[in-house]
């Protein structure tokens, strides 16, 4: 009985053969390393196209040059209109400093969707720790007209004694492989909305009522060297005025003020602030490519994506210029092989990830399903399965299973051939923060690889210094055949990727509309 027991336990769990096709792999891994325009596309993203802030000119202008170079070489092309979103905004100039005690150039930038200054103005600064409560407001009512007001304290910018850039070590990759302890949970998606709710509502009301002439924060973050973060500021909401003029600057400038108020120095600051709000087109757009299947499961579709759209202060390059200009590679890469595909392959770039997934919640919402019913369209079931790129210009070292036990199996053998460029880890934990969640919210088999940090989350992540510059060529290269593989192997097997169960409706993500 024992024995019998144990016969029947492996017949469990034991496993299907992958056919990898070793032919075409070869064929992915020489377009890709020999033929590669990967960093071509990340030009015309980054440089070319400038930063891509949701429903700005740039993203606008980056989404039409997708559609047309994907159009150029042979791959079917679109963009898919969700919303509303909101207003589009960008800055024309700028200009700040400090005139007084000494001259400084100040290095920093308008934060997202805030106002401009009457050109040039000039205004003495008054600095306070916090403005949250309302204490705090009744302290600095009436003290502030005319003023630049600096809120927030002096930030400790210790030296650095690490590497700012690194790769995972083998013990690291090794500790990832383990499952999280139980209650654990993975990184929470980015927080989002056009409105301004409780207390910054009201500290907006206050701030118009006050009119200081600028409001200043520090660019702190993990930024320091001249390096600062700058977000978002004001609303896109459609109704909500321009509101206030509102930069940030680097750490260390802001800290030089702050000392010098603290020492009953007078500071005077100079700002030339002018941006522009577009209010012509709320909607936002989704790009779709897509390479058609020729097999029986045609009308079954394996999709890839990562987020189009970045904050402004850089180009937005590691943050995801490179994922978007890795999907773009990965279709340009299947196109040349005309390699025959039994299901099709569709890539999403989502436009308002930084404002939360919206683009990618509004795609699925359209096409798979509200996860606010859970009622699964006709097309849910024809999903294949989603990989997605957004962690930086690192190479990937492996792949987050998001809780799906039954596709570790599958990716173990899918790996095995790529091994001389990735040590193919898989870890059942989940990751979070980017668009794969939107699928896997509704029950969808979605995946993000695991990559390399680098610099992403110490110099780049939503900093002015996300550049073109620090963009990686050969990891770039290696995530591009590590993802066409996957594609192509997920195309082509006998069944689609195993599922977990789909999970219960969810009234609170109910996500924004789409449409064509």
């Amino acid at each position: 009985m024992r024995s019998l027991g144990f016969i029947c336990l492996c017949g469990i769990v034991a496993q299907a053969e992958e056919k990898v096709d070793l032919g075409v792999l070869h064929r992915i891994k020489d377009e890709a390393f020999q033929n590669s325009k990967v960093m071509e596309t990340e030009f015309y993203l980054t440089d070319a196209n400038g930063p891509r802030l949701a429903n700005s000119p740039g993203y606008f202008k980056a989404a039409d040059w997708v559609v047309k170079q994907l159009s150029d070489w042979g791959i079917s092309a679109h963009q898919e209109k969700w919303g509303p979103f909101g207003k589009g905004w960008e800055v024309t100039h700028f200009a700040g400093g400090m005139v007084e005690p000494q001259y400084m150039p100040l290095i920093g930038y308008p934060t997202a969707w805030t106002g401009s200054t009457n050109g040039t103005v000039t205004g003495e600064a008054i600095q306070v720790d916090a403005l949250a409560t309302d204490a705090d407001l009744e302290k600095v009512k009436g003290k502030l007209k005319g003023k630049v007001l600096l809120i927030g304290p002096v930030h400790d910018l210790a030296m650095r004694t690490t590497p700012r850039g690194s790769r995972y070590t083998e013990a690291q990759l090794l500790d990832l492989e383990k499952a999280p302890d139980p209650g654990a949970g993975g990184r929470g998606g980015r927080g989002g909305g056009g409105g301004r709710g409780g207390f910054q509502a009201k500290l907006d009301a206050f701030l118009a009522e006050e009119q200081p002439l600028v409001v200043m924060r520090s660019g702190a973050g993990f930024s320091d060297g001249g390096t600062f973060i700058a977000g978002r500021g004001g609303s896109y909401d459609a109704k909500a005025s321009p509101g206030l003029p509102q930069v940030v600057v680097t750490p260390e400038h802001y800290n030089r003020i702050c000392r010098l108020l603290a020492h009953q120095i007078p500071v005077k600051l100079e700002f030339n602030i002018q941006t522009k709000f577009y209010e012509d087109r709320l909607d936002s757009v989704n790009v779709v490519g897509e390479i058609p299947g020729s097999g029986p499961h045609k009308d079954q579709i394996v999709m890839i994506g990562g987020h189009l759209d970045s904050w402004h202060a850089g180009t937005g390059a590691t943050d995801n210029a490179a994922g978007s200009a890795v999907m773009i590679e990965v279709l340009r890469i299947l196109k040349s092989l005309n390699a025959p595909m039994d299901r099709t392959v569709r890539m999403g770039l989502w436009g308002g990830e930084e404002e939360g997934l919206l683009g990618s919640r509004a795609y699925v919402k359209e096409h798979f399903a509200d996860p606010a019913t859970m009622k699964p369209t006709a097309e849910h079931a024809k999903l294949a399965g989603y990989f997605n790129i957004d962690n930086g210009t690192g190479k990937v070292r492996g792949i987050y299973l998001q809780g799906n036990d039954m596709a570790r199996p599958i990716f173990e053998q899918w790996f095995a051939p790529l091994k001389d460029l990735t040590e193919g880890k898989i870890t059942i934990r989940n990751t979070g923060g980017t668009d794969h969640q939107s699928f896997d919210g509704v029950g969808l088999p979605g995946f993000q690889f695991i990559q390399d940090p680098l610099e992403y989350e110490t110099f780049t992540h939503h900093s002015n210094m996300d550049v073109y510059d620090r963009i990686q060529k050969s990891d770039m290269m290696q995530i591009s055949a590590i993802v066409a593989s996957f594609v192509y192997n997920a195309a082509t097997r006998e069944e689609m990727l195993p599922r977990k169960p789909l999970p219960k409706p969810n009234p609170g993500r109910g996500g924004r509309g789409g449409g064509q």
